[in-house]
């Protein structure tokens, strides 16, 4: 393999690390779990492995000729996203019925995918993706009001003695546009405990929802 084709190949993984760099620093400025370093290794080893893929076997193709053995070029190529698919699990986080890690995680498998896109020669889709992924993680970062999107909540009511709290909650959670979705009742000795899972608009702040009840009711209010 000549001295050109080698140094085409050296630019395309530090390409593709340059482009994880990138992704991997808005990471880091959100002190998110996975950061620079990680997109930055994850972009280059999937961009090696893709080189590998393509090009690793040259000097068996007369051999294989000889031999009647098929190469499968796409076999090296398509273990890179089981081999991150391990690296994001790792990086998601279940506690207190939150998950977190979750976007990271998707960040990394799509940053192979631009290591591997890069490492097969296609720049121009590898530097669009790029882009596009980190247009992404700042625009939508937070669920920004452009967007409008519904938070879902969890709205507590303790020590109810009103029969029909239920249908009351409801209809006073309605003039605010809040939408229970599903309603969990217990009791005790004191009352009923309400658990009401909300679809709360966006322009609909905490204390607001806290105010359309009586001030004689135990709340607690969820994210």
């Amino acid at each position: 393999m000549d001295l050109g084709m080698n140094l085409e190949m050296i630019f395309r993984i530090l390409l593709a690390a340059i482009c994880g760099i990138f992704i991997g620093k808005e990471r880091r400025n959100r002190s998110k779990e996975a950061g620079l370093r990680t997109h930055c290794v994850v972009a280059c080893g999937a961009a090696l492995m893709m080189v590998i893929s393509k090009y690793g076997f040259f000097d068996m193709l007369d051999f294989l000729e000889l031999t009647d053995t098929k190469l499968d070029p796409s076999r090296i190529a398509s273990q890179i996203v089981s081999g991150v698919g391990f690296l994001g699990a790792g990086i998601i986080f279940i506690q207190k019925k939150t998950v977190t890690g979750l976007t990271t995680a998707a960040g990394i498998w799509a940053t192979s995918g631009i290591g591997m896109a890069i490492g097969a020669g296609l720049y121009v889709v590898g530097i669009a993706s790029t882009l596009i992924l980190l247009t992404a993680q700042i625009l939508l970062h937070k669920n920004p009001k452009w967007v409008s999107l519904p938070k879902s909540k969890t709205l507590s009511v303790y020590n109810v003695t009103e029969s029909n709290f239920q249908q009351y909650a409801a209809e006073l959670l309605s003039t605010k546009g809040i939408i229970v979705q599903d309603t969990y009742i217990s009791k005790n000795q004191e009352g009923r405990t309400y658990k009401f899972s909300l679809e709360v608009p966006t322009n609909v702040c905490e204390e607001e929802i806290i105010e359309l009840f009586t001030q004689n009711c135990s709340l607690t209010l969820d994210a």
